[in-house]
C-alpha cells in the first residue's frame, strides 16, 4: 500500500477549534457516537451475511471498549464491515461542510451540541473534542482488502498507510488530551456506557468484572461460592421494546420496570407502544404510583433511535400531560442527534405526539370498562394524570370523559354523568343551576361537610395539585354547573332556594348583634354578616368567598396573573346566625359579657377551621375553663 498524506476536505482550516468550543459542554458523547458507529458496522455485517454477501465465519461481533491509562488511550473496537483505503477517503476525510464562515454565522448562538453533529455529519470527529490525535485501524469485509490505516492530530492534516489490522472490523483509538483525562477513569466510561449504550442492539464488553459462582460443595453438603472474572457486558441487547407483547409476562414488564427505576414502587399498569405507519415507534409507557408534588417526577421517559439513547427531555415527542409517566420510547424516524428545533418541527414527532395521547385513553377506557372496581382503586394515582390531560389536551378530553371520575367525602365513585344524575334533585337551586358542593380537607371541614349531609346534599373530594384548575375545567365543559368549597359560604347562599329561612330578629337587633361581633373581633378583614338560618346550624361560621379562594390557591400554584391575588391579605366572612338561641342570649346579656359570648362563639368557629392559634387560642382556652 503506497503511504498517502493529504488535507481532509472541509475548506477551512478552523473545523476543530469550532468542534471544541461548540460541543464542548457535552463532551462526553464522543463515547455514544464512536459506539453507535461500531454498531451500525457491525450490523451492516450480520446484514450481508444473511443475504449471503458474505460466506466466511462472522466469529464473535461483541465490540469492545477498552482504556489504557499509562498510554492515555480509549479504544472503540469492532468486527464489522470494515473500510478499504479508499472508503477511509470517501467517508472519513470529506466532511459534509460548505465553509466555517457560514457554519460561525449560522451557529454563533449555538448551545446545543447534537444539533451541530447532526446537521453536519460530525458524528466520527466528535472524538476530537478529548483527543489530541485519533488512530483509525481498518480492515474491510472484502476479499483481497488490505488493512489501512489513518491518523490525525486534530488539524486538517491527516496521513493513511498501510495498517495492521489482521482481521475484518474497526479500532479506533482515542489519544485523550489533558484537558480529558476524566475519561481515562474506569468508573466514568462505564458510566457513559450505562446511559447511552445499555441497550444497544449488539454486545458491548467494557473490560472484565468479577462474578460468583457455585464451586462444589462443603463438607456439610452446602454448596461453596468463588470469585470468578467474567467479560464486562454492559448491555441488554433485546430490551423488551424491541419484543412482541405477546412474547412477554406481566413479571417481564415489571422487571425492566425495576431495571430502570430500581428505587422506585412498582408501576400500576403500562402501554406496550408498536406502530409501524405512519412513522415507526415502539416502546412501553408504565403509569407509576405518584406523591402529590408532581414536579419532581418529570424527566423519566426515555427517548432511543435503534436502541441508542438519545435524551429524558421528551416534551415535545410526549404530550405535556404525560410527562409524568416513566419507560421508554424508540423511533428510528428520529435522529440520533436530535434537537430540540427538529423535535418542534417535525411532522413524524406530531403524529407520535398524537398517538401516544389517542393510545392512553384507548389504555384507560378498556380498564375501566373491563373492571371498573380496580379502576376505583388506582384512582387516587391516576386521576392526576387524567385530570391533568382533561386539562391541557382536548383530543384526550374527548376521550377521558367518559372515564373522568369524581369521589366524595364517603369514598365512592361515580361518573360525570352518575353523579350528574345522584345530585341534581337535591342541589339544583332557585335558577336552575346545579351547585356541586366540594372540600379540599375533609377533616378539617368536617364540621361543613356534616351540615351538608344532614341537608341531603353530597360533597366531593378535590384535594390534587391540580383541582382549583379541573374544577374551573369542569365548569366550562358541564352545561349549567358550579363548583363551591363547602366552607365557601352557609349552605343557604351556596345553594339558594326558593324557601329562604326568615330572620326572627328586627333590623335593630339585627344591626345590634353586628355591633357586638365587630367589637368582639376586631379584626378588618373579618367582615360580619347576621344571616337568617336554621336554628340547629352553628351560631358563627367562618368562610371565604369561593373566587377569591381560587384566585389565591392558583397564585400559589403559580397560575399567570394571579401573584397579585396572592400577595392580598385572607378576607373572611363572619356569617353570625341570628336565629341561633346564643344570639338571643347575648342580646340579653350586659354589654361585658355579650361581647364575651360573642368572642367565644367566633373563636369556636377558628377552631373549627384550624385557624385559631398562639396568644388567641390561649385566650380561648383559658375563657373556656372560667366558662365551666
Amino acid at each position: 500500500m503506497v503511504q498517502e498524506k493529504g488535507t481532509i476536505s472541509i475548506h477551512t482550516e478552523n473545523i476543530f477549534p469550532i468542534i471544541k468550543k461548540f460541543l464542548y459542554s457535552d463532551h462526553e458523547i464522543f463515547l455514544r457516537e464512536l459506539v453507535s458507529n461500531a454498531v451500525d458496522a457491525t450490523q451492516k455485517m450480520r446484514r450481508l451475511a444473511a443475504l449471503g454477501k458474505y460466506n466466511a465465519e462472522l466469529g464473535d461481533t461483541t465490540i469492545q471498549v477498552s482504556v489504557d491509562e499509562a498510554a492515555k488511550t480509549i479504544t472503540i473496537s469492532d468486527r464489522g464491515i470494515g473500510m478499504t483505503a479508499e472508503e477511509v477517503k470517501k467517508y472519513i476525510n470529506q466532511i459534509a461542510f460548505s465553509g466555517a464562515t457560514e457554519f460561525m454565522e449560522q451557529f454563533k448562538e449555538a448551545r446545543d451540541a447534537n444539533e451541530i453533529i447532526g446537521r453536519f455529519g460530525l458524528g466520527f470527529y466528535s472524538a476530537f473534542m478529548v483527543a489530541d490525535k485519533v488512530e483509525i485501524q481498518t480492515l474491510s469485509y472484502q476479499e483481497g482488502a488490505e488493512p489501512a490505516r489513518w491518523v490525525c492530530d486534530g488539524s486538517t492534516e491527516f496521513e493513511l498507510t498501510e495498517g495492521s489490522r489482521t482481521e475484518r472490523g474497526t479500532d479506533i483509538v482515542l489519544y485523550l488530551n489533558t484537558d480529558n483525562e476524566e475519561f481515562l477513569d474506569r468508573s466514568r466510561l462505564q458510566q457513559i456506557l450505562d446511559k447511552y449504550a445499555k441497550f444497544m442492539p449488539v454486545p458491548i464488553q467494557f473490560g472484565t468484572r468479577n462474578s460468583t459462582e457455585e464451586d462444589g460443595t462443603d463438607e456439610e453438603g452446602e454448596p461453596k461460592y468463588k470469585t470468578v472474572e467474567v467479560p464486562n457486558i454492559i448491555n441488554n441487547t433485546n430490551p423488551i421494546w424491541t419484543k412482541a407483547p405477546t412474547e412477554l409476562s406481566d413479571e417481564d414488564y415489571l422487571n425492566f420496570y425495576r431495571e430502570l427505576y430500581p428505587l422506585s414502587d412498582d408501576p400500576l399498569f403500562w402501554i406496550h407502544l408498536n406502530v409501524d405507519y405512519p412513522f415507526n415507534l415502539t416502546g412501553v409507557l408504565y403509569f407509576p404510583k405518584l406523591k402529590n408534588d408532581f414536579e419532581v417526577q418529570r424527566n423519566k421517559i426515555k427517548l432511543f433511535s435503534r436502541q441508542v439513547f438519545i435524551t429524558d427531555e421528551v416534551k415535545d415527542i410526549v404530550p405535556e400531560f404525560l410527562m409524568l409517566l416513566h419507560g421508554v420510547i424508540d423511533s428510528p424516524d428520529i435522529p440520533l442527534n436530535v434537537s430540540r428545533s427538529f423535535l418542534q418541527a417535525d411532522s413524524n414527532v406530531k403524529k407520535i405526539n398524537s398517538y401516544i395521547t389517542r393510545k392512553v385513553a384507548d389504555k384507560l377506557l378498556e380498564l375501566f370498562r373491563k373492571d371498573r372496581k380496580a379502576f376505583e382503586e388506582k384512582w387516587n394515582d391516576i386521576g392526576l394524570f387524567v385530570k391533568y390531560g382533561a386539562l391541557s389536551d382536548d383530543k384526550f378530553w374527548e376521550k377521558g370523559k367518559d372515564f373522568v371520575l369524581l369521589n366524595n367525602t364517603k369514598s365512592e365513585y361515580y361518573t360525570l354523568d352518575e353523579y350528574n344524575a345522584k345530585v341534581k334533585d337535591f342541589q339544583t337551586d332557585k335558577d336552575g343551576r346545579l351547585v356541586y358542593l366540594y372540600t379540599n380537607d375533609a377533616e378539617r371541614q368536617d364540621s361543613y361537610i356534616q351540615a351538608a349531609n344532614k341537608r341531603d346534599y353530597d360533597v366531593l373530594l378535590m384535594n390534587s395539585p391540580i383541582d382549583t384548575h379541573f374544577t374551573q375545567h369542569l365548569e366550562s365543559k358541564l352545561e349549567k354547573t358550579s363548583f363551591k368549597r363547602v366552607d365557601a359560604d352557609i349552605l343557604d347562599k351556596l345553594i339558594v332556594k326558593e324557601n329562604a329561612q326568615q330572620h326572627q330578629l328586627s333590623d335593630d337587633e339585627k344591626s345590634k348583634v353586628k355591633d357586638i361581633f365587630q367589637k368582639a373581633i376586631a379584626n378588618e378583614h373579618m367582615q360580619v354578616e347576621v344571616e337568617a338560618l336554621s336554628d340547629a346550624e352553628l351560631p358563627v361560621t367562618i368562610t371565604m368567598e369561593e373566587w377569591m379562594r381560587r384566585m389565591k390557591d392558583m397564585a400559589r400554584l403559580g397560575g399567570g396573573g394571579m401573584q397579585f391575588y396572592g400577595s392580598l391579605p385572607d378576607s373572611y366572612k363572619v356569617a353570625v346566625n341570628g336565629n341561633h338561641k346564643l344570639i338571643s342570649r347575648i342580646l340579653s346579656a350586659p354589654e361585658e359579657e355579650g361581647t364575651r359570648l360573642a368572642r367565644q362563639a367566633f373563636d369556636l368557629a377558628l377552631l373549627s377551621q384550624g385557624m385559631l392559634k398562639g396568644a388567641d387560642l390561649t385566650a380561648f382556652v383559658e375563657r373556656s375553663v372560667n366558662l365551666i
